[in-house]
């Protein structure tokens, strides 16, 4: 693969928009930054990385897909902590009122300025004055924050409801764990994945497709017992991967002994890396340009066990593409407490346990007289009190408020065999960008060649996410040539999986060009010879390679 520069990346991304692969969207009324259309055939690209994405996780057996609105309503995100904490930090240019993301500005010296605070981002703005992205001078305003989620109404006028875009796919993945939980028998461990629109109004989206206002996301939440060691066969990922650690720094180490050292802290998060790199490479990211990159203590969330950030680089520096997180029981515990629904599951003792009871419980001679038909809600409320409770006490009781003096209760303390328990369960996700990955698929494929003489392009995707199978070439338009081109072009369209494309204008030698240039992996040539002994010659696009091949033998699926 050539080297990245400016130059190489303003030819690939002039290649990707005038052959219909990327292109910035409603161009023709000037466009809107953050916003990308995938082409014809980006379009195609895109569709074979998310079937490639499916198959690659509903693969492991234990795993469904599910899809749950874009449009969320209010109170899901406020439970999931979006509404007060998804924001990020902007300071204006006094000059130009361009608004960037302050972490951006002082990031090349401080890579993990995401993490800094309002004031330690002013103060670091201060010293360095980084200069103006949009207009190249220094002179900022205040730092402020902004919620980064784009805000809806949901209903007509009179009566609608706060809501928002979705900024992620995770919370449909929670608030239907209840029904996820059913379809496995109620048995862990188990998964559920769901691909799709994601939208973060974000302050300041350069780097074309790298950050995106509408972008496409991919996510797996894996729910698991916290209590049981999950054993992960890591040795089948042979090759040392390179892992930058919190406390090691930079290392070169297989997933099994990172896991077996505690570099990497859970095995199902190590398991889940290896998977991730495997799909990662399968669509054409070259494996000596993948790093794993893990989350500083000051940089991970609150409630997170471990986090890895899959980076990649490509023309843009190092580019964090997939994050892999063990996210504890947080999500299902802020949906719990926010709705009181139970999101758990049961997890049954092979021996049946021995507790012991401490608590208090109603006088039955005092309540039942003093208090009639509400002495059962009494009880009940009663016996959930901790075992340190003061009397006398007030107790809500449908609204009412009910005095409970000392001679109302009395401690209960017994044991009781227990045969099971409901727990809350963790979760570790895998989180993908795909624009991210399509983008650096395409960055690492893209080669310039000389080919007699004239700069030649070749786009050297993977056959699994290619966007055409085939395309199928007259090698003139005339003497039956194009209609047989033209049936067999048909019939391979009507196979099973294939895509074929037909392109009959111009010389041959700039068609083959075209097709090189998009990414197909195979062409086929129609000719004289073709009418007389039903051969064509099928040519392979990264080795030049020709064969005469029957038209009836013709495979490629």
């Amino acid at each position: 693969m050539e080297e990245f520069s400016t130059d190489r990346l303003a030819r690939l991304t002039g290649m990707l928009k005038r052959r219909g692969l990327l292109l910035p969207a409603f161009e023709i009324h000037g466009g809107v930054a953050g916003f990308y259309d995938y082409g014809p055939v980006g379009g195609r690209i895109r569709n074979q990385v998310n079937q490639a994405w499916l198959s690659h996780w509903l693969s492991l057996g234990n795993v469904v897909e599910i899809s749950s609105p874009t449009v969320t309503p209010y109170p899901v995100l406020e439970a999931s902590g979006h509404v007060g904490e998804f924001t990020d930090f902007l300071v204006e240019c006094k000059k130009c009122s361009e608004a960037s993301r302050a972490d951006h500005l002082i990031e090349s010296d401080y890579p993990n300025a995401d993490s800094f605070t309002k004031e330690e981002l002013s103060k670091k703005i201060s010293e360095l004055m980084p200069i103006c992205p949009a207009c190249g001078v220094s002179d900022w305003g205040e730092i402020s924050s902004q919620n980064l989620m784009f805000s809806t109404r949901i209903g007509n006028a009179d009566s609608a409801r706060e809501g928002f875009l979705r900024p992620e796919t995770a919370q449909g993945m929670f608030t239907s764990f209840t029904s996820i939980y059913r379809h496995f028998r109620e048995r862990l461990p188990f998964g559920a994945v769901q691909i799709g629109k994601g939208y973060r109004n974000e302050i300041s989206p350069r780097q074309g497709m790298i950050r995106l206002r509408e972008f496409n996301m991919a996510e797996l939440e894996y729910f698991i017992d916290p209590e049981i060691e999950y054993h992960h066969n890591l040795d089948q990922w042979k090759d040392s991967l390179t892992l930058i650690s919190e406390n090691e720094g930079e290392m070169r180490v297989t997933l099994s002994k990172a896991v077996e050292a505690g570099v990497i802290r859970h095995s199902t998060v190590g398991y889940f890396m290896g998977i991730t790199f495997d799909f990662v490479t399968s669509i054409g990211i070259n494996p000596e340009l993948i790093r794993f990159r893990q989350h500083e203590s000051n940089e991970m969330a609150h409630y997170a066990v471990d986090c890895w950030d899959l980076e990649i680089m490509g023309s843009f520096g190092w580019i964090e593409c997939v994050g892999i997180a063990h996210r504890g029981c947080y999500d299902l515990e802020a949906h719990e407490m926010a709705t009181g629904q139970r999101l758990r599951a049961w997890r049954t003792f092979e021996t049946p346990k021995i507790v012991e009871i401490d608590g208090w419980t109603i006088d039955g001679s005092t309540v039942g007289p003093e208090f009639k038909n509400f002495a059962g809600k009494i009880k009940n409320a009663v016996e959930k009190l901790p075992p340190d409770s003061i009397f006398p006490m007030s107790l809500e009781i449908d609204d009412d408020e009910v005095n409970i003096e000392p001679r109302h209760v009395k401690k209960l303390q017994r044991q009781e065999k227990i045969s099971g328990e409901w727990f809350i369960p963790h979760v570790v996700e895998p989180a993908f960008g795909i624009d991210r990955l399509i983008w650096h698929s395409i960055d690492h494929s893209y080669r310039e060649i000389i080919k007699s003489g004239e700069a030649y392009t070749i786009l050297s995707l993977p056959k699994s996410i290619s966007p055409i199978d085939v395309t199928v070439l007259p090698l003139f338009e005339k003497d039956g040539i194009d209609e047989l081109a033209r049936k067999i072009h048909e019939n391979l369209c009507k196979r099973d999986r294939v895509l074929s494309n037909y392109d009959g204008s111009g010389s041959i030698g700039r068609r083959y060009a075209r097709s090189d240039e998009i990414g197909v992996p195979y062409c086929i040539t129609v000719d004289y010879e073709s009418l007389e002994n039903h051969t064509v010659t099928v040519r392979e696009r990264d080795t030049g390679k020709q064969e005469r091949v029957k038209i009836d033998e013709l495979n490629f699926n």
